[in-house]
């Protein structure tokens, strides 16, 4: 494996820990998906959602409220799990879309066991907030779970 160096204020250089270098990628990607950044690419989402959510030993359930021509309001976690679940209630998310006025939104949650499947519980919770969510007209792009690879519901026919 590669190993990362970082200079250290002395001028000395010093191998990177892992922690330094999520660090460091989280700032990049924050900079990339700052408010008003468009989501130009399915990629770019899976990019970006990847660095916050793959390495967290818990589950979390992230939202990225976006505009009518898909630019960033905001992204936030919304509910916090154990390492196998997260509850999801979609009257929270719909709460949270109209507060932040977004016009379309993208799902994603980790799995931290590294298995990317989705399960019936996934399945179940992506059509009702997909359903909640058309009742006040916004848009649900794609479900996006994360762990060693991501599987899009999108790109799977399943949204």
């Amino acid at each position: 494996m590669p190993q990362l160096y970082v200079k250290q204020p002395t001028g000395r250089y010093r191998i990177a820990e892992t922690a330094c270098i999520l660090d460091a990628a989280s700032q990049v990607i924050d900079a990339s998906f700052a408010t008003g950044q468009p989501i130009t690419s399915p990629e770019s989402a899976e990019t970006c959602l990847k660095i916050r959510l793959a390495a967290l030993d818990h589950e979390v359930f992230y939202v990225l409220f976006l505009t009518t021509q898909h630019r960033v309001i905001q992204g936030e976690v919304l509910f916090h799990g154990t390492i196998n679940a997260s509850s999801v209630y979609p009257r929270e998310v719909v709460k949270r879309a109209l507060h932040h006025n977004a016009a379309a939104l993208i799902l994603a949650h980790n799995h931290p066991s590294g298995e990317a499947s989705p399960s019936q519980a996934d399945e179940a919770i992506t059509q009702r907030l997909k359903q909640a969510l058309g009742l006040i007209d916004v848009c649900v792009l794609d479900h996006l779970i994360v762990g060693k690879t991501i599987y899009s519901f999108a790109q799977n026919g399943k949204l």
